[in-house]
């Protein structure tokens, strides 16, 4: 008899039972003319990565490296950001010009003292992204001296404006199978295509 309360047939574990080992999916492999959609973390489907403005950059380094990420959403109220905290503000210049400017030492430093705010952010629409090809999102990165762009969904009558996704040059490259160096400079998609393939 099989209805909803029929319990499930057990059995004992047979020798030598192991555990299943995770094995995330590759990355698949895009090219400069691909739908820019196959290289966006759809936040959606991954959770976004997230930090309180007032937690020590030790305490961000370490999220990064227990979530595998280079980039955290800073978040006081979820689910709405404050910005953005990377790997590149932590070892870049950030800390340092805060420790001159305020007479601290490292250790009293926060993440809101070195993240970069909404305002200061470059957004991407979801819609043009939708419409665009790699080689398109590579030389906006290029542009715009960013190794991150997020994508933005427009309000709609379901809610507001939300973070969708986020591009990261270092995921392009996984998938590209190549570096796309910020030393890389192209007006055109065939000067970018020309630059990578050299």
């Amino acid at each position: 008899m099989n209805d909803l309360t029929t319990p499930l047939q057990t059995f004992r574990f047979p020798v030598d039972s192991c555990i299943a080992q995770a094995a995330p999916a590759p990355a698949s492999v895009v090219t400069l003319a691909s739908p820019a959609l196959a290289v966006m973390t759809d936040l959606t489907r991954v959770k976004a990565a997230v930090i309180a403005p007032t937690l020590s950059l030790a305490e961000a380094r370490q999220t990064m490296m227990q979530q595998g990420v280079r980039l955290l959403f800073v978040v006081e109220h979820m689910p709405c950001i404050l910005g953005l905290i990377t790997s590149t503000d932590l070892d870049g210049d950030r800390p340092l010009q805060q420790i001159a400017r305020r007479g601290v030492v490292f250790a009293e430093l926060t993440v809101q003292d070195v993240m970069t705010g909404l305002p200061d952010l470059d957004v991407i629409d979801l819609v043009e992204l939708t419409r665009a090809s790699v080689g398109r999102v590579v030389a906006t990165l290029q542009q715009v001296g960013r190794r991150h762009l997020l994508v933005l969904q427009a309000a709609s009558q379901d809610g507001p404006a939300v973070v969708r996704g986020v591009v990261s040059q270092t995921q392009i490259e996984r998938q590209l199978g190549r570096s796309i160096g910020a030393g890389v400079r192209a007006s055109t998609f065939a000067e970018l295509q020309q630059a990578l393939c050299a």
